[in-house]
């Protein structure tokens, strides 16, 4: 014997007396009005600083990582590689840790450009030293020109955003091109734990 559920209730008929339901002609009709709304519901979760980011991985060569990087470490690191490859100077002293020390950033940046940009174009590997929950030193290996360079970086807050940045003081050339001696000349052969 056959129940029958009153509260359900067969809607509309198709062609040729089929009964639809609303089923696909309603999901096909709905379909873009959905995508539309996806993709403006989403587009709001993200800003400017997104948008560029995406970009600039796009448009550059991967990044090889040894080590311990969080989220945040790894997206500066790759923005200081990019800036420098790039030679823009504006770009990559903006990601200091101080803005009071604008001028100290400019500087830095302009040298890590002039000694740097042309490694930072091709192939790096950064190794990302200790745990990165406060702060973390990272080693870029610039394989095309055998170069190293140490940087530190840190979470600092702007407004309502909390945001990585580098710590970028090194005014003298030679100071900017300066390898730490305990550094090794590969990637990963400290287990990325600094000396101490």
């Amino acid at each position: 014997m056959a129940t029958r559920f009153p509260a359900v209730r067969r809607r509309g008929s198709g062609p040729r007396g089929r009964r639809t339901h609303g089923g696909l002609r309603t999901a096909l009709a709905a379909a873009p009005a959905c995508a539309v709304l996806l993709l403006t519901g989403c587009s709001a979760d993200y800003d400017a600083d997104d948008v560029r980011y995406a970009g600039d991985y796009g448009s550059h060569p991967p990044l090889a990582v040894v080590g311990y990087p969080s989220t945040g470490t790894l997206g500066i690191t790759q923005q200081v590689v990019w800036r420098i490859a790039d030679g823009k100077a504006d770009a990559l002293a903006a990601l200091t840790d101080d803005e009071e020390a604008e001028a100290e950033a400019g500087k830095t940046a302009e040298n890590w450009i002039a000694a740097f940009r042309k490694g930072a174009g091709g192939k790096v590997t950064a190794e990302f030293y200790d745990e990165g929950s406060y702060r973390q030193m990272v080693v870029l290996y610039l394989h095309d020109t055998g170069q190293i360079k140490a940087i530190n970086v840190r979470p600092t807050s702007t407004g309502n955003k909390d945001l990585w940045r580098v710590g970028m003081k090194e005014t003298d050339p030679a100071e900017a091109t300066a390898v730490l001696p305990w550094l090794p000349k590969k990637p990963g052969e400290l287990g990325s734990k600094t000396v101490r």
